[in-house]
Order: structure tokens, then C-alpha cells, then sequence
């Protein structure tokens, strides 16, 4: 399965979207962003895009979905009701990205209707855990210091994550930040650590 990061060239503020395709050439976004060029950008990689997976409905992740649903008219999978969604999903089920079966893990703190997905390679995980931002390398994780987000609810995610990754998981797609590839499971510990000293993220927070 190859991934394309297809908002990497934004010059708003964006999050990352990435578009998986498989050997088979199924294409599946993972969340649309915010980026107004994504749709050329997912036409330079295929001509066809199967179904986007939304990982939560904040703004910078789902404003260009409209646009990407009206020109390729994929299935939309989201845990939370979208007046684009297809597709209901939750914790416990199973979607394909790319040609790859992905467990959905219920991780909400930064965002209440927050999933991640997980498969034996790779991790899609929105902005629960980030390889690297503006606070942390190696390890960080989404922030929660406004309405309706909770640091305590968001270790209790990371943990959650972490009990259902398989060993061996090399591929981590975070919502903002680089992509890694390596040892994935020791990086969400790692921010797991972070998580839990409490600490603000970002030192006006």
C-alpha cells in the first residue's frame, strides 16, 4: 500500500490528509482537510477515490469534504452524524484503507467522536498521538486545553490504543506533524509518558 500525504504542499493551515492505495488501486482518503487543493492533488495520485475515513469532525480535518465527496462521490465513513457520511462507524469494527483491514479505536479527548485506525503495519491516528509538532518530537499528543476536551479522557484513549496495537506496527499517519516509520508502538508510549505528567502542552495553555 503506498500513502501519499495530499495536503502536504498547503500553505493554510491544514491537517495532514492522506490518500492509501492499494496494489489493487483502491484509493481511500483518510480525512479531507482543509486545504482547497486537495481534490487536484488526489486527481495527480488516481481516478477514482473509493471512501474517505474521517478520524474526528474538526474543522481543519473536514472543511474540504463536501468538495471531495461532490467530485468523487466516495462512501464517508465518520463515527459522528455528517451530513456527508454513508457510513456510520465505532469502536470494535473494521474498515478497509487501502487494501488493508483496520481496527476502529474509540479515542476521544482532543475531540469527542475521535477514532483512530490500526492495522498489523500501520497506524492512522488522527490527533490523538503525533510523531512530532511545535511542542514535542518523538511522541506528543492532540491538545486539550479547550471546551469540550479532556487530557484525562485522552490518556485513557492512548492506553486503550495501545492495548489493541499489534507488535510490529512501522507506519504511523498522525494528523498533524511527520509521518514515521519505525518502531511506532515505543513513540505513543513515549507520548503516553508526556500525557500523563499533566503538564500544559503549549505553555500558554
Amino acid at each position: 500500500m503506498e500513502v501519499h500525504h495530499v495536503t502536504e504542499d498547503a500553505e493554510t493551515f491544514t491537517c495532514n490528509a492522506f490518500l492509501a492505495v492499494g496494489e489493487d488501486g483502491t484509493a481511500t482518503l483518510v480525512d479531507a482537510g482543509a486545504w482547497d487543493g486537495v481534490v487536484d492533488e488526489i486527481r495527480d495520485h488516481v481516478d477514482d477515490l473509493e471512501a474517505v475515513v474521517m478520524t474526528h469532525q474538526h474543522g481543519d480535518h473536514v472543511a474540504q469534504l463536501e468538495a471531495v465527496r461532490d467530485a468523487f462521490d466516495p462512501e464517508v465513513y465518520a463515527y459522528a452524524e455528517h451530513p456527508a457520511r454513508t457510513q456510520a462507524i465505532d469502536d470494535g469494527d473494521t474498515v478497509r484503507i487501502g487494501d488493508e483491514e483496520f481496527d476502529i479505536v474509540y479515542t476521544p479527548g482532543h475531540a469527542d467522536d475521535h477514532v483512530s485506525f490500526v492495522s498489523k503495519s500501520s497506524l492512522f491516528s488522527g490527533d490523538v498521538v503525533v510523531h512530532d509538532d511545535g511542542a514535542f518530537d518523538y511522541g506528543s499528543f492532540g491538545r486539550t486545553d479547550m471546551a469540550g476536551q479532556s487530557r484525562e479522557r485522552l490518556i485513557e484513549s492512548i492506553e486503550d490504543l495501545l492495548e489493541r496495537m499489534p507488535e510490529g506496527v512501522e507506519h504511523m499517519y498522525a494528523g498533524h506533524g511527520g509521518a514515521f516509520h519505525g518502531d511506532v508502538l515505543d513513540v505513543v508510549e513515549t507520548a503516553l509518558e508526556r500525557a500523563e505528567k499533566r503538564e500544559p502542552k503549549y505553555p500558554d495553555e
